[in-house]
C-alpha cells in the first residue's frame, strides 16, 4: 500500500467525519427547536376574546352553533364573541380598547382582514391596523393568537380551494404570536360546510371550532 493511498484514505475520513458533524449539529438544532416551551394552559373559566367579524360572529347560524360558543364548550373558557358582521380591521382597532377595559380576557383570539380584502382596502392599512391591534392587546398583558381569513379569489371559489392571504404569516412572525393559518380556509373551500359563498354554517362552525381547539392545543393554551 503506498502512501498516497493511505493519503487518499486519510482525506476520505476526513470528510466523511466533517459530514456527520453537521448532520449532528443540524439534528441538534432542529431538536432544541422543536422544544421550545409551550404556552401555559388556560384553565376553566378564563375568559378568551373572539375579536372579529361576520366569521365569528353568529352570522346565519344559532348564537350557540357560533364557533366562539363551540369553544367555550371544549374547553370550559369564558369566551365572549366579540365578532361584528361587516367590520374591518379599523372598526375592530376602535371597539377593542373597550371589550378590553370590560372583559380583561387571558386571551384574544384575532380573526379580521376578510372585509379589508373584500372592500380592497389597502393591504398596508390592514397590516397596520393588525399590527395596532396585537400591540395593544398585548399592553394590556393579554396573550394573542391570530386567525387567517381567505384571500379573495374566483378561482379559489369555483375550485373550492381557497388560501389564507399571506400577509399573516409576517404580522404573526412581527408580533411573536401564533397563527392558525388554514383553519378557515379549509372549512370555506367545502361548499358542505356553508351557508353561504362567504360564511360557514352550523356544521362548518363546529369543525372551525375543533380545528381551532387542536391549534390551541399545540401552542399549549388548549389541552
Amino acid at each position: 500500500m503506498t502512501v498516497e493511498t493511505n493519503n487518499i484514505r486519510a482525506q476520505i475520513s476526513a470528510s466523511a467525519f466533517s459530514v456527520q458533524s453537521v448532520l449532528a449539529l443540524l439534528v441538534l438544532l432542529l431538536a432544541t427547536a422543536c422544544s421550545q416551551p409551550k404556552e401555559a394552559a388556560l384553565p376553566s373559566g378564563t375568559k378568551v376574546l373572539a375579536l372579529g367579524d361576520s366569521l365569528t360572529a353568529a352570522h346565519g347560524v344559532a348564537p350557540g352553533e357560533a364557533w366562539p360558543a363551540l369553544l367555550a364548550a371544549q374547553t370550559g373558557w369564558v369566551v365572549i364573541n366579540g365578532g361584528v358582521s361587516g367590520d374591518t380591521t379599523a372598526g375592530a382597532l376602535e371597539r377593542l380598547p373597550a371589550l378590553l377595559e370590560e372583559h380583561s380576557p387571558a386571551l384574544v383570539l384575532v380573526t379580521l382582514g376578510g372585509n379589508d380584502m373584500l372592500r380592497r382596502l389597502p393591504q398596508g392599512q390592514t397590516v397596520a391596523n393588525l399590527d395596532h391591534i396585537l400591540a395593544l392587546i398585548k399592553a394590556r398583558g393579554a396573550k394573542a393568537v391570530l386567525l387567517a381569513t381567505p384571500k379573495p379569489s374566483i378561482a379559489g371559489a369555483v375550485f373550492n380551494n381557497l388560501s389564507p392571504a399571506e400577509f399573516y404569516r409576517q404580522v404573526a412572525k412581527n408580533h411573536h404570536v401564533p397563527l392558525i393559518e388554514d383553519a378557515m380556509a379549509d372549512v370555506l373551500s367545502d361548499p358542505q360546510l356553508k351557508g353561504d359563498q362567504l360564511h360557514p354554517n352550523a356544521a362548518g362552525h363546529a369543525l372551525l371550532s375543533k380545528k381551532i381547539f387542536e391549534a390551541l392545543g399545540k401552542t399549549g393554551y388548549a389541552k
